[in-house]
């Protein structure tokens, strides 16, 4: 009766133990949608919406549900980085572009200043000689005066035009330090950035063979997941393969998107070297990658195909580029 009366408080514990926990985990994500930062109205509102329906599905303490929120949960949380990112880079361009526009209207007023005062000042000059001549006694004290109130007004206007100046320098110091923050927060996503085709090609062509390898890399999968799960899930496994394939290789790779699932990167490295990393990319970058669709996770997959051209002294750069083509043609 004793050992009963033991199991069953261990077993209530265990219960109020799982459902503070539950608790919690539902008011962390509810707190993550109600302090999610304020960027765009559409974006942050609809961000807010998925983190509480996402909230609502976990309190139903449905087993499937609490462990598929841990994929979804972090998904929206990567999703929402990747497009504030976006959204920093597109006011990072528009403060530019008024920086710009302010130190335009700046040289503008320096310029017009000079020109201008220097005009007021020769006329002023001039109507004092005609104040000083013997024949315009009479009205040399007027115009004496006249020339003296002008000299003060343009006084004035030079000093308003300081200011102004200055407080131009000030705006345009305060847009610069806003860039360099807002530069910081959208280089997020700069180290998945890929070169061009031709931009490799011009890497080829201009570095003599036989100094590097060619680690070439097909990822079937990405137009199937466009299709099957929506733009914005393709970006995003697109994002996330991008990002392993760049950690999965020197920080001195030049990778570029060779075709919409093609990828080429020019190692500085031995082939024996370049074959290691193609079999750790075909054993680590094929499967399955959480990703959201209109705020729920799909899983769309990937089959990774790898290979490695070795350049020789002698290969020409047009036949490197050829063999290539001909390399990822060979894995559709």
């Amino acid at each position: 009766m004793i050992s009963i009366r033991s199991s069953l408080t261990e077993l209530e514990r265990s219960h109020q133990i799982r459902a503070t926990v539950l608790d919690c985990y539902v008011r962390a994500i509810r707190n993550i949608a109600h302090y999610a930062v304020d960027l765009d109205h559409e974006l942050t509102g609809s961000h807010r919406k998925y983190l509480e329906t996402l909230a609502t599905e976990v309190a139903t303490d449905a087993p499937e549900v609490v462990a598929e929120s841990r994929a979804t949960l972090r998904g929206l949380l990567r999703d929402y980085r990747d497009k504030a990112s976006q959204h920093l880079a597109i006011l990072r361009d528009n403060l530019a572009g008024t920086a710009r526009a302010l130190q335009e209207i700046l040289d503008s007023l320096a310029q017009a200043d000079g020109d201008h005062e220097k005009d007021l000042h020769a006329a002023l000059g001039k109507l004092r000689q005609v104040a000083a001549a013997p024949c315009n006694a009479a009205l040399g004290t007027v115009i004496t005066a006249v020339a003296n109130s002008i000299e003060i007004s343009l006084e004035q206007v030079r000093k308003q035009h300081q200011l102004t100046t200055s407080q131009f320098l000030v705006e345009i110091h305060m847009l610069h330090k806003r860039i360099d923050t807002l530069e910081a927060a959208a280089s997020i996503n700069e180290a998945t950035r890929f070169a061009t085709r031709e931009e490799l090609s011009e890497r080829i062509r201009a570095t003599p063979a036989g100094q590097y390898c060619l680690l070439l890399v097909g990822a079937r999968g990405l137009r199937r997941a466009e299709v099957q799960f929506g733009k914005d899930a393709g970006e995003e496994l697109l994002g996330a393969f991008a990002k392993r394939l760049r950690n999965s290789l020197p920080t001195s790779a030049v990778i570029a998107r060779w075709g919409p699932e093609d990828f080429a990167a020019m190692l500085v490295a031995k082939k024996s070297e370049a074959m290691v990393s193609a079999k750790w990319i075909t054993e680590h970058l094929s499967g399955a990658y959480s990703c959201l669709n209109s705020g729920r996770t799909v899983r769309p997959a990937l089959q990774i195909t790898v290979g490695v051209i070795d350049t020789g002294a002698q290969d020409l750069a047009e036949r490197i580029i050829e063999r290539i083509g001909l390399f990822l043609i060979g894995q559709v």
